[in-house]
Order: structure tokens, then sequence, then C-alpha cells
């Protein structure tokens, strides 16, 4: 694992036709130069970037996504057998109605810390979840927050757990994933291992990194990961790297900077865009969190849109 240091060179580096862009200026510019780019493409988005916005009046919501660009929504909210306050069957009728297709979904089980104990109970949970979700006519279905891991012991049953999900998803016809944030790239000790100590340990390599040990543990033919880039690369990671050792495992990104896309000017999005359609991508979401005071979620999504639609590297 490369220090802080060797990853901040790195960052200083590859700032023109690397994975990250050196200023805002080039990465605008790049695609401000490619308007001549027409037609409508296929973006999806994650409709956690909306928060209030979106569920204090949802088919209005919907129908502003839709007259954005967006031709489909990855869900975030499910919980009680429900979406938000609607059934699962009049939440879809919604999103129908506005012209959008609901293709995936992210919901975690109540219980983050996974136990022998625990197993039976959380895949009941899981046999549920899938049942609602065919239903809303999801193509994949997506843990988005990592279960409590402090050892191996711990990876294994997360990954059992895994497994046996996207057994159960797999027979309903849905694809079973991962999302990660930036806690996955931590590392943890190995059986026997004592980690570094001092004022330089957390510059002193150790372990195993926990999202390498899911990806092993884990079927391929079970679960896929949704790579969520921004939040790899806020783990000190490259995802082109993860793109090259495990070119199969990522059919499904996250596209997501800092605020609205392109401008941090720290995201090369063509580099990685590139990589992943070489890979087989399949589908990707926008994602945002709060943009920038002065301009609303859905002005912030709707950039977000825009500069994916210009960008001549997307399709």
């Amino acid at each position: 694992m490369e220090t802080k240091r060797e990853f901040l060179k790195k960052l200083t580096l590859l700032t023109a036709g690397g994975f990250m862009a050196g200023s805002v200026a080039p990465a605008i510019a790049s695609v401000k130069s490619s308007s001549s780019v027409s037609g409508k493409k296929s973006v999806g988005l994650q409709i956690y970037s909306l928060g209030k916005e979106l569920t204090d009046d949802v088919p209005a919501g919907m129908k502003k996504i839709a007259d954005i660009g967006y031709t489909h929504i990855e869900l975030a909210g499910y919980g009680n057998r429900k979406m938000g306050q609607y059934e699962v069957g009049e939440y879809r009728k919604i999103v129908d109605g506005a012209g959008l297709k609901i293709t995936s979904s992210h919901v975690n089980p109540m219980d983050r810390k996974f136990t022998a104990d625990k197993v039976a109970g959380i895949l009941d949970w899981w046999k549920q979840t899938v049942e609602d979700h065919v239903k809303l006519g999801v193509n994949t279905l997506v843990q988005p927050m990592m279960p409590s891991i402090e050892n191996h012991d711990d990876v294994k049953i997360v990954c059992e757990v895994f497994n046996k999900a996207g057994e159960i998803a797999k027979a309903a016809g849905i694809k079973w994933g991962y999302h990660n944030h930036n806690m996955e790239f931590k590392r943890i000790a190995k059986p026997g291992e004592t980690p570094p100590s001092g004022p330089f340990a957390a510059f002193i390599p150790f372990g195993d990194i926990i999202y390498d040990l899911l990806l092993a543990g884990t079927d391929p033919n079970l679960v896929f990961f949704e790579m969520d880039v921004y939040w790899t690369v806020m783990g000190q990671a490259n995802p082109l790297e993860y793109f090259e050792n495990y070119p199969t495992r990522f059919p499904v990104l996250h596209i997501k900077d800092r605020a609205v896309l392109g401008q941090s000017g720290m995201m090369n999005f063509e580099n990685i865009f590139k990589k992943a359609y070489a890979n087989g991508l399949s589908d990707y979401y926008v994602e945002i969190e709060k943009v920038k005071t002065g301009i609303t979620q859905f002005e912030g999504v709707k950039g977000c849109y825009d500069y994916l639609n210009n960008a001549p590297f997307v399709k």
C-alpha cells in the first residue's frame, strides 16, 4: 500500500491525461468543446441525490427528473416494505407515470454487525426485500453500506451473507451487488499480525485491504461491485487499477464528484469511462450530495446530467 505522501505525489503528477485532472478549467473545457454531441443519452440517477426536494413531492419530483433528461433511477429509502409513505406498487406507478424506469435500489439490513446467530434473520430480510423489488421491477439490488468489519473473521461472515443474498436475488432474476464508500480501503491485520503503532502508524503498510478481501471472498456469479469512483479515490485507491485487476467485477458504477460533475477538477471521468466501457460497463448512476450554497439539489443534478450528456467520452 502506498503511503499518504506517495498518494498525494501521484495526484500531483497525474494532472494531464492521467487518472486525475489537474484543474477545474481543463475538465470543464473538455466537455464544453463537445457541444456538437447530439442526442439524449441513457443516464441513471441515484435519487438519494435529491433528498427532501424529491420526498416532499414524489410525483412532481419524478417528472422533474425525467424533464432534466434522466432515463432511469436507482432507489434509496426503502424500509418496512415500503418506499417512504408509498406501497411499492404505488411507487412504481408514480415512476412509470413520469416516464422513468426503476432499474436498481440501495437497501441496507438493519443489523450492521453480522454474526452467526444473525445470519438467518438477515437472509429472511433479504428474501422479503427481493420480493418487494421484483414488484418494483429492478434489475439490480445493492447494499450500499459496509457492515462492521474489524478482522478476517468478520470478513468471512460478511462474504457468506453477501453470497447467500446473491443467491436469493439471482433466483428472482435480480443481480445483487455491493456499493463502496472510503472505509473499505482501510486495512485490517492478518491473522496473528500485530498492527503498527506509534505516531507514524498510519503510514506503515500492514495487513489486508478490506475491499480486496470482499472481492476475493465473494462469488463473481452471485455478487457484483458497484464502484463509487469518488469514494474510491477518497479511500486513496485508484479505480483504474481495480478495473485492470478485476475486469468483470464492476458492471455498474456510481459517477460522483465532490459536487457537480467536472467542477472539482480532481476526477478524470474520461479515463474512468474509457476503461469501464472496455470492461463491459452495463450501467451507471449519478450521485451528488450537498451542492454549493445558492443552488438546489435539482439544479446540481441537472448540471451533472448536462456534463455527461455533452461529454464525448460518454456513450
